[in-house]
């Protein structure tokens, strides 16, 4: 009984026994018949309710919210509806894919009642209706895909359980809104073994790329030789360079082989152009210019 009605017949129960007390038997019991009619007869209905009234046995109206009021004896309610949107848990425990790896997939549904009247006449329970009809498309689902595209895709899945369940209880008056699967689990032997998959995959991917770097490098290695070829000078530069960049670090001791350090030892020609005016060092530290502009390599002892 809504809080209204309640406090009219809290009323009339009220006059009723003043009436019989104070001024006649006969009107109390009157205000006590009409207060108890009240009750029996006067409805209210939330903005999200819809009442199913019966008269007879046949349909008489689907009232909204608001107060209302209904014959007694020959009007009945046989159903509320709430027609906010709902929302439904349900699985699939053990379900086979198409390619036989059982899985257990759970996911929800949203729906509401968009007409009370199928919903209260054309099905015992719906919301007990609405569950199984989940639960049989989810399985349904499950056996016509394959589980790569079970994980990889969840939004088609859960679009095409949409159009199933929709299809399936729109005869009741019921439409879903949308479906999202929450979870996929598969057996832990396949996740090892998906997971093995994955890392050998990844293996084979990087060995390729370092293959292709392995073959860029010598490719370059190939264009320096033929530069080192034809422009000897750059090659005893190249080299200079190294042992520079080797001897950057203090405290570094570098052992070097005698051909090494042959190979970097230049001409007397290309010695005594390079040294061709410009300052030479004597023994006792003084400087003195060189007029010659060849200079003599000063003889290699034998070891």
């Amino acid at each position: 009984m809504n809080p209204v009605t309640s406090f009219l017949v809290l009323a009339f129960l009220a006059a009723a026994v003043a009436a019989g007390y104070w001024v006649n038997l006969y009107l109390g019991l009157a205000l006590l018949a009409a207060g108890v009619l009240l009750g029996s007869s006067l409805k209210m209905a939330n903005v999200w309710q819809k009442f199913v009234i019966l008269r007879l046995g046949k349909l008489q109206s689907v009232r909204g919210a608001g107060l209302f009021a209904i014959i007694p004896v020959l009007d009945s309610v046989i159903a509320i509806i709430d027609a906010r949107i709902q929302t439904t848990a349900f699985n699939a425990e053990q379900a086979l894919t198409r390619d036989t790896v059982p899985v257990n997939v759970d996911a929800i549904v949203f729906w509401h009642v968009h007409d009370a009247e199928k919903a209260a006449l054309a099905i015992t329970d719906y919301r007990q209706a609405m569950d199984r009809v989940a639960q049989t498309s989810l399985r349904e689902m499950i056996g016509s895909s394959v589980l790569a595209t079970l994980l990889s895709d969840r939004k088609q899945a859960d679009e095409q359980l949409k159009v199933e369940i929709g299809e399936k209880t729109a005869p009741w008056g019921i439409s879903v809104s949308s479906v999202e699967i929450r979870d996929v689990a598969i057996p832990a032997a396949l996740q090892d073994a998906m997971s093995r998959q994955a890392q050998a995959e990844r293996e084979k991917q990087a060995r390729v790329i370092l293959g292709s770097a392995e073959a860029a490098i010598a490719s370059s290695f190939v264009a320096a030789a033929d530069t080192y070829v034809g422009h000897p000078m750059a090659l005893q530069l190249r080299a200079m360079n190294i042992i520079y960049e080797t001897t950057k670090e203090r405290g570094a001791t570098i052992l070097m082989p005698s051909s090494m350090v042959d190979s970097l030892n230049p001409s007397a020609k290309i010695l005594g152009l390079a040294l061709a005016g410009n300052e030479a060092v004597k023994a006792n530290g003084g400087l003195e210019r060189t007029e010659s502009p060849e200079a003599p390599l000063p003889a290699r002892t034998a070891a």
